[in-house]
């Protein structure tokens, strides 16, 4: 990634937050780097060296910021090719996949050679693989230390370190700090607790975000024991398997009443997945938003609602599920049925809130069920048939619905599917894959607001808005004042 040292410096005087997380600053008198928004008086200019990644910063022999916390920065989102083949790598390192498979499997899942992987990643973020691997595991392991109770020892096996011998080390090398002592210095001195029930976050992102509008969204299509939104604040049930063991627990989002930030709580049965688990809730989300980028392409269509985000997916496999309830009914009705197939077919399991109880089934489960015991609970058989096939799909690993996946071999997968045609392949894209040029043409309500009755219009209208039609899909949505789309 190439990085022009007098727009960054800009940014970093003017703590333009568009700029955060897409460089950071490298301070040589003080050995320390930042976000470029960053409250702390800006450096001088002669003094600055601007990365393209916190690795490369801490690989160039530089420390986190305690104020500005570079492990908290937005990260990127991006339809080039082959930096999201990058973006694609890092959220799978995120997710423990490298830890746990090594750089070949990484490569594998996004269908290119480990050769090409490495310069991919080394183009865009100016390290290799492993070593923003291990400044991921760091960061996280000072997220912990900053922001739970969770003993040294836990956080250092949350974080993926095998030893707590280890991690000290690593964390000493790095930071030139105890793990101890990073956290006296943090909290006055007092000493870790016992983990709490619950652990809190916060993840960032670029302003503005329309927090009413991305729950609202959510809300008219939880699935019932799965997810809830109350007052403004999503809730879930989570599965997340690390190290080949399943983690069940719930997770709550809401907006942060100060900072361009979503507050997180997170069950404490999900410590040792919290990797997977924050990743996931970004992608949900739609963290890695440029906004000022989209409103500039969208032009007039974005301009009163510039905050407008595409939800995203925790669960691949339950949008795609979801989607193919929604064939051709609406919200409300794809939102009974789905929550009657979560009810018949996933794990119950205890929380705190009376809303959620359920754990959306594994394609497993569901791939071992004959199409007529899926059709029972309330959609046509030609329906049950195509969640059949791809719960066989995603549980033989054929399929794989994830952000940053390879878009055109994961569609033309989803299109073989029987029953499975473009508005759902592009639905799926647009949620689960991350995918913001996604554009369901076909959608009732995307026709309806613009006025047209001919999918093939519809498809020439949105040319103008490329590369981000996706989010041009969610403006078109949020300007019916009575939502008709599909699904």
């Amino acid at each position: 990634m190439t990085l022009d040292s007098q727009i960054c410096y800009r940014a970093l005087k003017a703590r333009d937050a568009r700029f955060d997380g897409r460089f950071f600053v490298a301070v040589s008198s003080t050995r320390i780097y930042c976000r470029p928004v960053c409250t702390v008086k800006p450096p001088r200019r002669e003094n600055c060296r601007f990365y393209p990644s916190a690795a490369a910063a801490e690989s160039a022999g530089y420390r986190p910021c305690l104020r500005c916390r570079p492990e908290l920065a937005p990260g990127n989102a991006s339809v080039d090719a082959t930096t999201r083949v990058a973006q694609a790598a890092a959220s799978l390192i995120e997710d423990r996949t490298l830890d746990e498979d090594g750089l070949d499997a990484v490569a594998t899942r996004l269908g290119i050679t480990d050769r090409h992987l490495r310069r991919a990643f080394g183009a865009e973020f100016g390290v290799s693989p492993v070593e923003f691997a291990q400044t991921q595991r760091l960061l996280l392991a000072k997220r912990l230390l900053t922001d739970t109770r969770l003993t040294v020892t836990e956080v250092a096996f949350a974080s993926g370190f095998g030893s707590l011998r280890r991690f000290n080390a690593l964390f000493r090398q790095r930071y030139r700090l105890q793990p101890s002592r990073l956290r006296r210095r943090l909290h006055g001195g007092a000493s870790a607790q016992a983990a709490a029930d619950v652990l809190n976050f916060e993840l960032s992102f670029r302003p503005p975000y329309d927090w009413p509008a991305m729950s609202a969204f959510l809300g008219a299509r939880a699935i019932a024991g799965v997810e809830s939104v109350e007052d403004g604040v999503y809730r879930r049930t989570v599965r997340a398997p690390v190290d080949r063991k399943e983690h069940l627990g719930w997770i709550e989002i809401a907006l942060s009443p100060k900072k361009p930030a979503l507050r997180i709580a997170v069950s404490a049965s999900l410590a040792k997945a919290l990797p997977p688990v924050l990743s996931r809730v970004k992608a949900l989300m739609d963290l890695a938003c440029h906004p000022a980028e989209v409103a500039q392409a969208l032009g007039a269509l974005a301009k009163r609602h510039p905050g407008l985000r595409v939800p995203g997916a925790f669960d691949g496999f339950e949008i795609a599920v979801r989607a193919i309830i929604g064939q051709q009914v609406t919200v409300a009705a794809a939102r009974t049925v789905a929550g009657r197939f979560a009810a018949a077919l996933g794990d119950p399991l205890d929380t705190p809130f009376d809303s959620l109880n359920r754990i959306f089934p594994t394609p497993e489960r569901v791939a071992d069920l004959p199409y007529g015991r899926i059709a029972r609970l309330g959609m046509p058989g030609a329906r049950a048939r195509s969640i059949a096939a791809l719960a066989r799909a995603v549980a033989d690993g054929d399929l794989v619905l994830m952000p940053n996946a390879d878009i055109e071999a994961t569609l033309e997968k989803l299109r073989a599917l029987p029953g499975v045609g473009e508005w759902t392949a592009q639905y799926v894209a647009m949620r689960a894959l991350a995918w913001p040029d996604a554009f369901p043409h076909t959608d009732l309500g995307v026709m309806k607001a613009l006025g047209e009755t001919d999918a093939r219009r519809v498809l020439a209208a949105g040319e103008g808005w490329r590369p981000w039609r996706a989010y041009a899909v969610m403006h078109l949505w949020h300007s019916l004042t009575k939502p008709t789309t599909k699904e």
